[in-house]
């Protein structure tokens, strides 16, 4: 549906992500899936429920506006972490 990535590169040699994206789960419910770590490492992956696409939404804000307060920013020409 609808998915933010933010990477963020200071003094590390390796460049590290969060990656926030709102769906909708096999039983038919909204989800919120972020996911963080290093770039080509193992990252971590946390889901939410919502019952409604506003609160989703809001809550997706909030994770996105936490990741940015902490040095992580959008980067359009970056290659997605696999």
């Amino acid at each position: 549906m609808a998915v933010c990535i933010l990477y963020r590169r200071k003094r590390e040699r390796r460049p590290r992500y969060y990656r926030v994206e709102i769906a909708y789960n096999l039983f038919n419910e909204i989800s919120v899936m972020r996911e963080w770590g290093i770039t080509g490492g193992k990252g971590r992956a946390m889901v939410n429920i919502y019952g409604n696409l506003r609160d989703a939404s809001d809550a997706a804000d909030i994770f996105r506006n936490r990741a940015m307060k902490r040095g992580y920013a959008r980067n359009d020409r970056a290659v997605i972490p696999a």
